[in-house]
């Protein structure tokens, strides 16, 4: 289950990479809760779909450094570039623990610092 886990995240990200949201969210449950850790939750695929559309101006760029896999989580860490519509690019560094169920993507908790240049 553990490296199933990796390959559908690596793939998830892979279509987010593109821009392609429907693509990642073929990858989600219907209920997915992701909650940005300090900043907001936001539960359901067309709320995912909403924050993305909103948040991903341009493809973000992922680094992802590690995955680590136990069972129905998998923790990712890595660097995550974004560019916001007035073309500020802003480089954090993050962990993304997963929980995943029935193969799929179910709930994140993100934790997000922001690299000071």
């Amino acid at each position: 289950m553990s490296e199933k886990n990796k390959t559908v995240l690596l793939e998830a990200n892979a279509a987010i990479s593109k821009l392609d949201f429907e693509g990642f969210l073929k990858f989600c449950t219907d209920d997915v809760k992701w909650t940005m850790v300090g900043e907001q939750t936001i539960e359901g695929k067309e709320a995912v779909r909403s924050w993305m559309k909103k948040t991903y101006v341009e493809a973000p760029d992922f680094d992802a450094k590690r995955l680590i896999a136990e069972g129905d989580w998998l923790a990712a860490l890595g660097e995550i570039s974004v560019k916001d519509k007035d073309g500020k690019v802003t480089r954090s560094s993050y962990c993304d623990v997963w929980r995943f169920r029935d193969g799929k993507m179910a709930e994140l908790k993100a934790y997000v610092v922001e690299a000071k240049p």
